[in-house]
């Protein structure tokens, strides 16, 4: 589910092209396999909407499309999010309807949290910790490097013209067809000492309802529940979510989650924790609570639990791949 304003403007795209939307660049595939959104403030892919024919001649299952259900057109189909700017249903990401003003982050999409996840600035060169929250690079202005075709899709290639980090530098692969989307977050180290970092790729997953929503794969898994104090726990039974969560699950397992209407597969990379959040009935002061209610967010990430030591000369590649899922 993404605003209104921003699927309009995708759609104008034929082909490949840029478009501004809140006060940013953003390059758009409009293709037969499908749609992609990546706004250059971040590198963050806002939209990604395989096309319904591409993914049946593909042989999977497209997920219902909700305004032919309600017997809407697809066009005029909208959610009452209480903001001026609608969301509509569209794609598998979701966006929040009122985007903070540039230089602020846009909430939703997939933004990458660099090089430190969270609060937890071990990453962080300032004397006094005092970063910013997930990391300077989703909010840094990134480059266009490359678009390749690639499988019937696309392949596009991104990175930093500046330096965040005195001895780390990333950079970011994104692969898009009509069965799949995958993103990598390249981390390289051209310094001279052993660095420690942790990152994610903070995936906001578009659900019907959130409190409807079920993910699978985690049973037997240790997490951290940060609104217990980060108490640690086991999860029994496949976790539904009933009130907002913010947990991180130390796991490499893919897994899949159902709202009920679709079921998206997330596979991780390199990523020995699943964090799985929305803020419930506390919304954040960007995202109005009708909106909040539409989105889960489950992450591929490198956390406390599995943190990253990088030496000299060495790479990491943090991934996601999100697909759609056979129906029980």
């Amino acid at each position: 589910m993404i605003p209104a304003t921003l699927k309009t403007r995708i759609d104008e795209v034929e082909g490949q092209g840029h478009i501004h939307w809140a006060g940013r660049d953003i390059w758009v595939a409009n293709e037969s396999w499908g749609q992609l959104a990546i706004s250059l403030q971040g590198a963050q892919v806002l939209h990604f909407q395989p096309a319904p024919d591409a993914t049946r001649a593909a042989g999977a299952s497209p997920a219902p499309d909700p305004t032919r259900a309600a017997g809407a057109s697809p066009a005029k189909a909208t959610v009452d999010s209480g903001a001026d700017d609608p969301l509509v249903p569209a794609g598998w990401l979701w966006v929040t309807p009122t985007p903070q003003d540039v230089p602020g982050a846009i909430r939703g999409g997939i933004p990458l949290c660099w090089p430190w996840f969270a609060d937890e600035n071990t990453a962080d060169e300032s004397p006094d910790r005092s970063g910013p929250m997930h990391g300077p690079a989703r909010k840094a202005d990134w480059q266009l490097d490359a678009v390749d075709e690639h499988e019937d899709g696309v392949e596009v290639h991104l990175s930093l013209p500046q330096r965040l980090h005195s001895q780390l530098h990333p950079r970011a692969v994104v692969q898009a067809n009509a069965q799949r989307l995958h993103v990598e977050l390249i981390t390289e180290h051209l310094g001279e000492t052993p660095v420690k970092m942790t990152a994610a790729l903070h995936s906001y997953l578009a659900v019907d309802q959130v409190f409807a929503c079920r993910v699978e794969g985690l049973v037997g898994a240790r997490y951290l529940d940060k609104l217990k104090g980060f108490a640690e726990s086991e999860q029994v039974g496949e976790f539904g979510v009933r009130e907002g969560v913010d947990r991180i699950y130390h796991s490499n397992a893919e897994v899949v989650l159902d709202d009920g209407q679709r079921r998206l597969r997330v596979a991780r990379q390199n990523s020995d924790s699943v964090v799985v959040w929305n803020p419930g009935e506390t919304p954040n002061p960007d995202t109005p609570l009708d909106a909040a209610r539409r989105f889960l967010c489950v992450e591929s990430a490198n956390t406390r639990l599995d943190p990253v030591w990088l030496v000299p000369g060495a790479q990491h590649m943090l991934g996601t791949t999100l697909s759609l899922a056979d129906n029980h």
